[in-house]
């Protein structure tokens, strides 16, 4: 289902993750690997946000002309439980509706490098998007990562902070170059367009 949004209204990109070089390859930071790629591309640095807790991009994706959509690409630093606040402050501050808001977020439940992307629903557990409905209510845009269940008997929490394996990480710049597609393409093509594109 798409979703109409005021024209010229921008767009606000929320990678999950955690602040820390100790977190940076964790499995947990997966939407802050999309995002930085995504800021990459369109030649941007992450800065502090005015009061907000969290780092921002201001630039625009897409074809230029008309085609080009404004977008704010950022990352919490308030750690993961606490996304709500700072996403919920850059809202207000951008006057971005709930429904041109993307998190890009890790997935147990999807298989690694698989993507999915949905508008609404719940938060399956992810204290991110937990946090992010709280403060706003669940009608944003998801993009979501598959990593894979924990092997064996280890805990969720031990899993979604450790690191990707060796293995995983010969496709996982292949698997966030895909990621940052599919979010350009939700954007400026629409949920519709994106889901049958990069739904796997």
């Amino acid at each position: 289902m798409d979703v109409t949004t005021p024209a010229g209204a921008p767009w606000l990109v929320v990678g999950l993750g955690n602040p820390g070089p100790e977190y940076a390859m964790n499995r947990h930071n997966v939407g802050f690997m999309v995002v930085d790629l995504i800021a990459e591309r369109i030649g941007g640095k992450f800065k502090r946000a005015g009061k907000a807790q969290a780092q921002v991009v201001e630039g625009r994706i897409g074809p230029a002309g008309p085609g080009s959509r404004r977008v704010i690409l950022a990352k919490p630093m308030s750690y993961m439980n606490l996304s709500g606040g700072p996403v919920n402050a850059l809202r207000d501050f951008y006057k971005v509706p709930v429904a041109n808001i993307v998190a890009v977020h890790d997935e147990l439940d999807i298989d690694y490098g698989v993507l999915r992307l949905k508008l609404g629903g719940g938060d399956n557990g992810h204290n991110g998007l937990k946090s992010m409905t709280k403060a706003m209510g669940s009608d944003y845009h998801r993009v979501r990562f598959g990593i894979g269940r924990p092997p064996g008997r280890m805990q969720v929490a031990d899993f979604v902070l450790r690191d990707f394996s060796s293995a995983e990480r010969k496709e996982l710049d292949y698997f966030v170059d895909r990621a940052a597609d599919a979010v350009e393409c939700l954007v400026t093509e629409g949920l519709e367009r994106a889901q049958s594109a990069y739904n796997s």
